[in-house]
């Protein structure tokens, strides 16, 4: 019904209003109203336009509140001093329901007093007992009719503010799931660019070597195809995992995925000897040890930026050059410096420079820093750190 009376306020208003214009015209119409009137010689022609006037207004209640009532109160003096005492000029108070209900605190007080004046037009026209007999009931009713204006003003107002907050909470989770999904994109695109990119960087280098020494040294050239066919092998094995993952068909559920552990920094030679065997001479040293040790993520992190340098360094760094592996510990943090000899430069017009944003993306997870660029005497440098990870608190005793 609410519902209704907001998309269609007119229907609920005209049939109150008539509802009310036709007890008005009854109790003129039978002389229902000379049962309780001070006067009864009233003319007939003023007590039917005074009862119109105390009920047709009823019609602009809650778009006119202030004129509806002023004509009302009008009538409602008129009313009092002729002493007609009509029983519409109780419609007043429908009036005086909707300020408190719509109207500002300072309309409503003003409505009141105005309601009050045919009150006291009457108590001073026909006097009849004490004067608080004749008033103090009158002012309960328009007190409990503000009241009640009041209180469901309020509640609706309550009601409002949990739609309200109900809307923004939706809101928020929307854009919470669409920024999660758009995170676990970037994440996989990091994952997918890093896997693919290097796998399909040694394999180049490996074809290259092979094309090579094809002619001269063929059991080099086998050497080479056997480890191409390994190394696709594995990315084929790593880029089938990744989507067994990603598999989102509820109905049918996925094959268990093939798990493996994920890379580590104990894993690094194997990385190394990789990319040696597509031709590119790298150095691996550790120094130190570590404060704290690193979490599996950091670590995995560490390993990914050394995969895409050196995938840079495959792609970008030309026939002659050679790479170096630097990891250090300190009680600070881990340091992870990757530098070539190769005549990489910035990333050409047109390129996406993904791998260094992904590594910067990595670091920044653990609070890290990376600098990358051009070594003055040529070649190219990434240094990554992250700092030793905070000590867990022990629980309090």
């Amino acid at each position: 019904m609410r519902a209704h009376d907001r998309r269609h306020p007119l229907v609920w208003d005209l049939l109150l209003t008539g509802f009310c214009v036709a007890a008005a015209l009854i109790d003129y119409a039978g002389d229902g109203w000379k049962n309780i009137a001070h006067n009864t010689d009233v003319p007939g022609p003023l007590v039917l336009l005074l009862s119109l006037a105390l009920s047709v207004p009823l019609l602009w209640r809650r778009t006119h509140p202030m004129t509806a009532l002023t004509v009302m109160v009008t009538a409602g003096i008129v009313n009092s001093a002729t002493g007609a005492v009509l029983q519409a000029a109780l419609l007043q108070l429908f009036v005086v329901f909707n300020l408190a209900l719509r109207a500002r605190a300072r309309t409503l007080l003003l409505g009141c007093a105005l309601t009050m004046i045919p009150i006291v037009v009457g108590v001073l026209r026909f006097p009849k007992g004490s004067w608080d007999m004749q008033v103090v009931p009158q002012l309960w009713s328009l007190a409990l009719v503000a009241a009640l204006g009041i209180a469901v003003r309020s509640r609706q107002d309550y009601t409002a503010s949990l739609v309200e907050r109900a809307r923004r909470l939706e809101t928020e989770r929307d854009q919470q799931a669409r920024l999660a999904a758009a995170a676990e994109r970037a994440r996989i695109a990091r994952e997918m660019h890093d896997i693919i990119g290097h796998n399909l960087s040694v394999i180049t280098g490996l074809a290259d070597g092979g094309s090579y020494a094809a002619a001269r040294n063929p059991e080099r050239a086998g050497q080479a195809l056997t480890a191409i066919a390994t190394t696709s092998r594995q990315a084929l094995t790593d880029l089938r995992r990744l989507l067994d993952v990603l598999n989102a068909d509820d109905e049918l559920p996925p094959a268990a995925p093939e798990l493996a552990p994920q890379p580590t920094l104990a894993t690094l030679d194997e990385l190394v000897t990789g990319v040696r065997t597509a031709g590119l001479p790298v150095d691996l040293t550790e120094e130190g040890t570590p404060a704290l040790p690193l979490s599996p993520a950091a670590e995995l992190a560490l390993y990914r930026i050394a995969q895409e340098a050196l995938t840079n360094t495959l792609k970008h760094g030309g026939p002659q050059a050679a790479a170096t592996v630097t990891l250090t510990h300190t009680s600070t943090g881990t340091t992870l410096t990757v530098t070539d000899t190769g005549k990489g430069g910035p990333p050409a017009p047109g390129h996406s420079g993904r791998g260094l944003t992904g590594m910067r993306e990595r670091t920044a997870l653990y609070d890290g820093t990376l600098d990358a660029g051009p070594l003055p005497g040529g070649g190219w440098r990434v240094q990554a750190r992250l700092p030793v990870p905070p000590a867990p608190k022990e629980p309090a005793t």
